[in-house]
């Protein structure tokens, strides 16, 4: 299992003998961090299995292990907000530790973790010379099992303190005209949401575009038991979702859907989680985007299938629509990291050249 892997790993990265290369104390965190992130992922059914918070602690503690070996370590903060505190990730560009370099904030979205972010996004921007900053919010990994608090629609109140951190405190290192902000799967709604109200942003990074949340869970429904929810039928609907949880006939993935669903929108009920979700939408708020928008969508994308080019059309001239293909045209691309960063790293400094 996982969790055997796990704790293997985490003994390997303990051997003094192996401490001597630094190469081998940032593969084996970084290792052992991973596997505790993937023995985690299914256990979201049972809000009380203490496993979901100590296998949690032992990721982050695992991450933080690796990241202190890294040319420039990053540092871990706390940024107040609105009734709730941002937990964030801060990394300095190795060779750039005090100058004013550009700045990436990043987003993720339903189930991966800011230490995910480190992979896919912060090692490629860290090459390149950018800082980067990641972060969660209500819902998220960290914030969910630490402060018990679900999602939240109005994500402008989880960025926005981070500009405002940002701007107070790194304010040698940022160049306070190429801040770029990204969300990553269900944060390409959450980054966009807030960047309609953050003008102090240079660009947008959408990976992929999310229009509406609410079409990505009622399109995994039966015919039959969305017809339930639509009746306005709570019990109803609740309990034949729970029978659908727990029937051997069901999909993994709409198993781990409700299941991870209810448990980061902090709700029990799967109508009310399903009514919660109507309250994700750009319809508001897209035309207030106001920056150049970045999008990336996916050829064989599973869960937000065709949204990329409904945003794309709403923010019209501000928006560059890229469609990956091939080993690259999965959902955030996890098989072609390389590729993305390329396209995205060019159309940034395309976009922000000058500034």
């Amino acid at each position: 299992t996982m969790y055997a892997l796990a704790n293997k790993t985490k003994a390997r990265a303990s051997d003094a003998r192996l401490a001597y290369d630094v190469a081998n104390v940032q593969n084996d965190w970084f290792s052992a961090a991973q596997y505790f992130r993937r023995a985690d992922f299914y256990l979201h059914g049972n809000w009380d299995n203490p496993l979901i918070y100590s296998l949690w602690e032992e990721q982050i503690a695992a991450f933080d292990k690796a990241t202190a070996a890294l040319p420039v370590p990053p540092t871990r903060v706390q940024i107040p907000a609105d009734n709730f505190t941002v937990e964030a990730i801060w990394y300095s560009a190795p060779g750039f530790e005090n100058a004013r370099r550009p700045t990436l904030a990043i987003a993720n979205g339903y189930d991966a973790s800011q230490e995910d972010s480190y992979h896919a996004y912060v090692a490629p921007a860290l090459a390149r010379g950018w800082h980067c900053i990641t972060f969660e919010g209500p819902g998220q990994s960290t914030v969910r099992r630490r402060q018990s608090i679900g999602f939240i629609p109005d994500w402008e109140r989880v960025v926005t303190p981070v500009i405002d951190y940002i701007l107070a405190n790194q304010t040698d290192k940022v160049d306070p005209d190429r801040m770029v902000l990204l969300g990553n799967s269900m944060g390409g709604y959450l980054a966009a949401r807030a960047a309609a109200f953050e003008p102090r942003l240079s660009a947008l990074i959408l990976n992929g575009g999310v229009w509406e949340l609410f079409a990505a869970f009622s399109n995994q429904l039966p015919r039959q038991l969305l017809h339930v929810f639509n009746s306005g039928d709570r019990a109803g609907f609740d309990k034949q979702v729970f029978s659908l949880i727990e029937s051997a006939n069901v999909s993994t993935t709409v198993k781990w859907g409700f299941e991870h669903g209810l448990f980061s929108f902090y709700t029990k009920s799967p109508f009310d989680l399903l009514t919660m979700t109507k309250k994700f939408s750009l319809k508001d708020v897209a035309g207030n985007i106001r920056m150049p928008v970045w999008i990336a969508d996916a050829q064989f994308e599973s869960f937000f299938k065709g949204q990329s080019e409904v945003v794309r059309d709403a923010l019209g001239d501000n928006a560059t629509l890229h469609l990956f293909n091939g080993t690259a045209g999965y959902h955030c691309q996890p098989a072609a990291t390389q590729e993305r960063s390329a396209y995205m790293f060019a159309w940034l400094n395309e976009t922000l050249r000058g500034r």
